[in-house]
């Protein structure tokens, strides 16, 4: 089991790719070998849309939508600073939010 949970700000992922899903493929990777787990926030329709053709649905999971997404500004921050940069929460049931 995860001891942590590290949410990722995909908002600044205007044009989703295959580059950009390999990515986060290979960031969830790494974080899964630190023993944490990883969620998308801020994601596109269309960054979602390319997520499932890839078949990492399962894997690469996105948030529900925050209230930046709702209100018309997907570049607020969903969780952490208000500058958007990492914030890393104590480590008992650590996560952390960072700009992907």
């Amino acid at each position: 089991m995860a001891t942590g949970t590290v949410i990722l700000n995909c908002a600044r992922i205007k044009e989703p790719s295959l580059a950009a899903i390999d990515y986060l493929a290979r960031v969830r990777l790494g974080l899964r070998r630190g023993d944490c787990e990883v969620c998308l926030a801020n994601c596109s329709e269309e960054l979602k849309q390319l997520i499932e053709l890839s078949g990492l649905a399962e894997v690469l999971k996105a948030r529900p939508k925050t209230l930046g997404e709702r209100f018309g500004d997907p570049g607020a921050p969903s969780r952490g600073s208000a500058t958007g940069t990492p914030v890393v929460a104590p480590s008992s049931g650590a996560s952390a939010s960072v700009d992907a």
